[in-house]
């Protein structure tokens, strides 16, 4: 029976482990953190209860393959609710845009907000889900093993379609003309960490998953798609080492020997799979000597993408201004991004996304609401350090809520702050960065490292940090590929 390691029980470790032992194979796992799903972490705080992140879930037919592999039904497992009204975005003049996956809905806001995208939104909607079958068919399910791979005259042909020179705000401008309808629609940006004003159209299709196929909550918590794949795997066989951390790689003659856990363990395996921040982890795990198509140098020419700055606050009673997904936008969004990328500061002026899954799921706030804050904050310094002093951050963060008419003073139950900082050590993540590279380089979006390195014969990547990208339902595809790949190469 061929045996093979995982590092990491992310979404994509746990995909890969099922894949893996779904044809056959013998597959452990080693894990630093006691719960699985990386950075799909619950946090319990009294009786609140939240989801560090994803707060929103998009393409369920990713997480439903999974279950697939197991020859499980997912519906034995998660209750998928779609929101069909899911974020409302707020502007500091008053004006409220709601986001939907009902086309006429949208369409009756945008005939008084917005009539140049009244107008275009039909045609929008075409192009957004042109965009999104193009990456389906030619990017999500292709691993880049070597340099020739990006030369395939069938991914060139799919590349020059799918906007890769142009920004997404300028794609957005083509549609919209209202300002605050174009802020909402750039906002998808951040969904892979990266700047409108910089990152590819391409990835304007994330809109397309939004729009068209829709927004999902998992009753209970999304952290439940996470539990499901750590309890079917166990039921599969595979074998978890959880709270251990790897210490080493050890290489021989280009392939991994034996995978050295920090308890003294030895672990050998025919395949190894990397399920951390390839940016952190490979250099940390494997001697630069044997990784010369990875030096250090190299790393650190990647741009990490933006970080989180996030506060948990378990409140007294409902807000009925708030609904499951809020975003609270800043006055100058350009400027934003011009302080986030460009001064690596954070943002004075900073948009607010808060999840309220409570207004959904009363079970997550049995005594009020359960409000995860987030604000867009740049990675640590290059000698990791933290940019800003938390207690004074939340202070700007809380007093700009207020003066969006939503006081938070004397309702705050249950709070706890998670900086960059916390995110570097609790996932293991380059200078704190959530999404693994930043997308605001052409040749970073779309040339990510290879799923394959080229020093080590079995061992692969499988994360936010190499194809087809972060997200989690991208980093779920991250697994299976890669399973699939060294199952035909191991026949």
């Amino acid at each position: 029976m061929k045996k093979a390691v995982v590092v990491g029980a992310g979404l994509g470790g746990l995909s890969a482990a099922i894949t893996l032992a779904s044809k056959g194979w013998d597959v452990t796992v080693a894990e630093k953190n006691s719960h699985s799903g990386g950075k799909l972490m619950p946090v319990m705080l009294g009786s609140y209860q939240f989801d560090f992140g994803p707060n929103t879930i998009t393409m369920p037919q990713v997480f439903e393959q999974v279950f697939r592999h197991a020859r499980k039904k997912m519906e034995d497992f998660l209750e998928m609710v779609k929101l069909e009204q899911h974020t409302v975005n707020y502007f500091p003049d008053g004006t409220r845009f709601f986001l939907s996956s009902d086309k006429e809905a949208m369409k009756r806001q945008l005939k008084d907000l917005d009539p140049k995208g009244h107008k275009n939104y039909g045609r929008f909607l075409e192009e957004i889900s042109r965009l999104y079958r193009l990456s389906e068919a030619h990017f999500f399910p292709r691993m880049f093993k070597s340099v020739m791979d990006y030369a395939s005259p069938s991914l060139s042909y799919a590349f020059m379609r799918v906007r890769p020179l142009e920004t997404m705000d300028h794609f957005f401008r083509k549609y919209f003309g209202n300002e605050q309808v174009i802020q909402a629609f750039n906002r998808y940006a951040t969904y892979i960490g990266s700047s409108p004003y910089q990152s590819p159209a391409t990835f304007a299709m994330i809109a397309y998953l939004e729009l068209v196929q829709g927004v999902y909550y998992v009753k209970g918590g999304n952290t439940k798609i996470a539990e499901s794949f750590y309890k079917i795997a166990q039921e599969m066989g595979v074998q978890f080492i959880m709270n251990t951390k790897v210490q080493e790689l050890q290489v021989s003659n280009k392939r991994i020997n034996t995978v050295l856990l920090e308890n003294g363990q030895e672990l050998t395996a025919d395949e190894v799979i990397l399920n951390a921040d390839l940016l952190k982890a490979f250099p940390e795990l494997v001697a630069e000597s044997d990784r010369p198509h990875f030096t250090d140098k190299k790393r650190n020419g990647y741009a990490p993408s933006i970080s989180a700055f996030v506060i948990t606050a378990g409140a007294e009673g409902k807000f009925d201004q708030l609904g499951h997904h809020n975003v609270f936008f800043s006055n100058d969004y350009r400027s934003e991004f011009d302080e986030l990328f460009k001064r690596q500061a954070y943002s004075s002026d900073p948009t607010i996304y808060i999840s309220n899954s409570a207004y959904t799921d009363p079970s997550q706030a049995p005594d009020g609401s359960n409000l995860f804050i987030l604000v867009n904050a740049p990675p640590l310094t290059e000698d990791g350090r933290l940019q800003v002093s938390p207690q004074s951050y939340k202070a700007i963060i809380y007093k700009k809520l207020e003066d969006h008419g939503l006081s938070l003073t004397g309702r705050i139950r249950e709070e706890r702050i998670f900086t960059p900082l916390d995110i570097q050590d609790t996932f293991g993540a380059y200078r704190g960065a959530l999404y693994g590279i930043s997308a605001n380089k052409k040749w970073d979006a779309f040339m990510r490292p290879s799923n394959f390195p080229a020093d080590i014969q079995n061992l692969s990547f499988a994360g936010g940090s190499t194809h087809p990208g972060g997200g989690s339902p991208m980093v779920t595809i991250s697994g299976m590929n890669v399973a699939e790949e060294i199952a035909r190469r191991s026949k």
